[in-house]
């Protein structure tokens, strides 16, 4: 089942108990963002905090994710850090940071996905450049996704502390 809209954005308004994503690529291409990542590109920086429909939920919600990066950071990743990670982690999303720039990847040839209360895996797929190609509902078992987050979590540092070292 592909997953786009309001069949998408109902994922994050009915969820119970956590939303948690794991991000593997180096860069996302998302047109709403185009024009923020141009301006960064260009010496514009996003100095906060700032309130939005995200950062609310993350204050009420239990949210996290783990990006998988190497340094260094791409341009987006410098980007994505200072335009979301910087303010969504002292609202409450647990952000946590896997470089594995000198040490082998935990989790090598595992795809983005979001998982919803721990039952539901939303498969993200994604072009090489990081155009979103679609979200598809996952029906298998869930048992792998957990382990992977597992992995994740357990080889990874908060962010707040990944950009302090």
């Amino acid at each position: 089942m592909l997953l786009d809209g309001e069949a998408w954005a109902d994922r994050f308004k009915t969820f119970q108990t956590e939303a948690w994503r794991l991000e593997t690529l180096p860069q996302y291409l998302v047109p709403q963002e185009a024009e923020e990542f141009a301006a960064f590109k260009a010496g514009a920086r996003f100095p906060g905090p700032y309130e939005d429909a995200w950062t609310a939920m993350v204050r009420t919600r239990n949210v996290g994710r783990v990006h998988i990066v190497t340094r260094p950071l791409t341009d987006y990743l410098r980007f994505e850090f200072e335009r979301y990670y910087q303010h969504q982690a002292p609202a409450g999303e647990d952000i946590r940071i896997l470089d594995i720039t000198d040490r082998p990847n935990p989790l090598p040839d595992v795809q983005d996905f979001w998982m919803f209360d721990r039952s539901t895996v939303v498969l993200m797929k994604y072009e090489a450049d990081g155009t979103q190609i679609e979200r598809e509902l996952y029906e298998g078992d869930p048992a792998p996704f957990l382990e992977y987050q597992r992995i994740a979590v357990a080889e990874s540092v908060p962010f707040l502390e990944y950009v302090t070292e």
